[in-house]
């Protein structure tokens, strides 16, 4: 059995993203316990530069693709490449970032091969089964209150991460191998065919940038509104957040969701207020360095994960942290 751990590198105008060196020390870590090896698959055009950066950071062979017509994410091709890739070498296991184009891809392939797929996975490690080591792939259930432990029946077995969950390979530069994958394109294969991407105008202050974080929950409907947040935040001047109720709302942009189903951030001081704390949002700021909470329950889930934790009503404590924060108390 091929006990190679394989990992999407995925790369746009001729950078890996940063999801992808994430992948690389899960990867490693998965590795150590199969006894395998790290792998990526590379796929663009003039790409073959990225190479000696996957190995720097402990890839110990790269599976390339180098075509003019890959040189933007076609779909049909890249999944007709990595399929017909996945089928011939059967790795054990093969992780994606869940990016726009990884989280499309990665289904379009296991669609393709019939396998199976773990979507938004918050950890991954590997456990003896029958006999078998085999990757348990831990995602948030039952609306994000429980994790929920997934093992796939079939090889390879495949997850996606979210972006910024997993902590960054360290780098321990390995003398790699370049395996040069042959791409047969014909016309007749592109469905549809992208012709441009557009990047988006970058935020003022992207939340993973920032330092300091300020979160919302529906708690906030106590107080009328998300005014408290946005003044807590211009204050420690910190980016605005809050819960994917928070955008049902329409107190926040999506852009702004924290959680499994948004962002993953882990600033210097992360505030949630009038949150309970469902794994599916936790998990998106869990690896901050300080954590502040704020909730009427006493038995919400945020205080188990809290530095500090404030047990009260919004309408009295908000007004009571805001003047703090002012040096007005």
């Amino acid at each position: 059995m091929n006990r190679e751990v394989w990992i999407w590198a995925e790369q746009r105008q001729g950078r890996l993203l940063p999801v992808c060196f994430e992948l690389l020390g899960k990867g490693h870590e998965l590795c150590q316990d199969l006894e395998g090896k790290l792998a990526a698959v590379l796929l663009g055009s003039a790409v073959a530069g990225l190479c000696p950066e996957l190995m720097d950071y402990g890839c110990e062979k790269v599976y390339l693709a180098e075509d003019p017509r890959l040189s933007l994410y076609q779909a049909d091709l890249y999944t007709d490449a990595l399929s017909q890739l996945i089928d011939e070498r059967r790795p054990e296991i093969v992780l994606w970032g869940a990016t726009t184009t990884g989280t499309e891809l990665s289904a379009r392939v296991a669609a393709r091969l019939k396998i199976g797929l773990t979507a938004h996975c918050i950890d991954l490690y590997i456990e003896d089964r029958e006999g078998e080591p085999r990757l348990v792939q831990v995602v948030p259930g039952w609306s994000g209150n429980l994790a929920v432990k997934t093992i796939s029946r079939t090889i390879p077995q495949m997850a996606t991460v979210k972006p910024n969950l997993m902590a960054r390979a360290s780098q321990r530069k390995v003398e790699g191998d370049i395996i040069p994958i042959a791409v047969d394109i014909e016309e007749k294969d592109l469905r549809a065919e992208t012709i441009e991407t557009v990047e988006e105008e970058p935020e003022a202050l992207p939340l993973e940038q920032a330092e300091i974080v300020v979160s919302g929950g529906w708690g906030l409907n106590a107080v009328g509104g998300f005014a408290p947040v946005e003044e807590i935040a211009a204050i420690l001047g910190g980016a605005v957040a809050g819960t994917r109720p928070a955008f049902d709302r329409g107190w926040i942009p999506e852009s702004r969701i924290i959680g499994i189903s948004g962002k993953i951030v882990s600033p210097k001081l992360f505030i949630s207020l009038g949150a309970s704390g469902a794994t599916q949002y936790t998990t998106g700021f869990a690896r901050s360095q300080v954590i502040l909470a704020v909730d009427q329950n006493p038995d919400a889930p945020i205080f188990e994960i809290a530095d500090i934790g404030i047990v009260g009503d919004l309408q009295t404590i908000l007004p009571l942290l805001i003047k703090e924060l002012k040096g007005e108390a």
